[in-house]
């Protein structure tokens, strides 16, 4: 998993996240995809939560979803996707970015205009690339207290592309999930 660091600049407060086997990391790639298909529970504002039953899984799993496409992109999108693990010791935030981004340049993050750092990709699949964070606590109140989150990818290194999202209804969405 990523620690939203580029080089040596960390995130503020996300800790290191802890190292994951890569059978593990798969299959948790696996639920944010299965999770944008799955049943709309609820809504939020502009959050939903979808849940579904990946293969293998005993137990329904939900996320905090919201896709947005880039302003002066129709065809260009990001999904963002907010869980908590089943074992509900951690929270993670799952970007799914488009297939082409620009791998080192990793996932920009402001919210209200204040630059939170940079996280980096840890995998693509066939529907795009991974960004994944562990959240702590300061994110986590951060996003609450947000009105908007930009979230950045870059397609050249001079070319970043910049996706706002609201943050309405996120906090309400969060404390409903199971």
């Amino acid at each position: 998993m990523g620690s939203f660091e580029l080089g040596r600049r960390p995130f503020i407060g996300i800790p290191q996240c802890k190292a994951i086997l890569l059978g593990g990391l798969l299959a948790l790639a696996m639920v944010g995809s299965a999770l944008t298909q799955g049943a709309v529970k609820s809504v939020h504002r502009d959050w939903q939560i979808r849940c579904d039953t990946p293969p293998g899984a005993k137990a329904e799993q939900c996320a905090l979803i919201q896709s947005v496409t880039a302003e002066d992109r129709a065809n260009v999108g990001l999904t963002v996707i907010v869980l908590k693990t089943a074992d509900q010791k951690s929270r993670l935030m799952r970007v799914v970015a488009p297939l082409g981004v620009l791998l080192p340049s990793g996932l920009g993050l402001k919210i209200d205009q204040a630059d939170i750092g940079r996280a980096g990709f840890v995998r693509c699949l066939p529907n795009g690339c991974i960004a994944e964070v562990v959240m702590d606590d300061e994110l986590l109140k951060k996003l609450r207290s947000g009105k908007s989150a930009t979230f950045i990818i870059f397609q050249t290194p001079e070319e970043g592309i910049g996706f706002p999202m609201s943050l309405a209804g996120f906090g309400e969405g969060y404390d409903k999930l199971p």
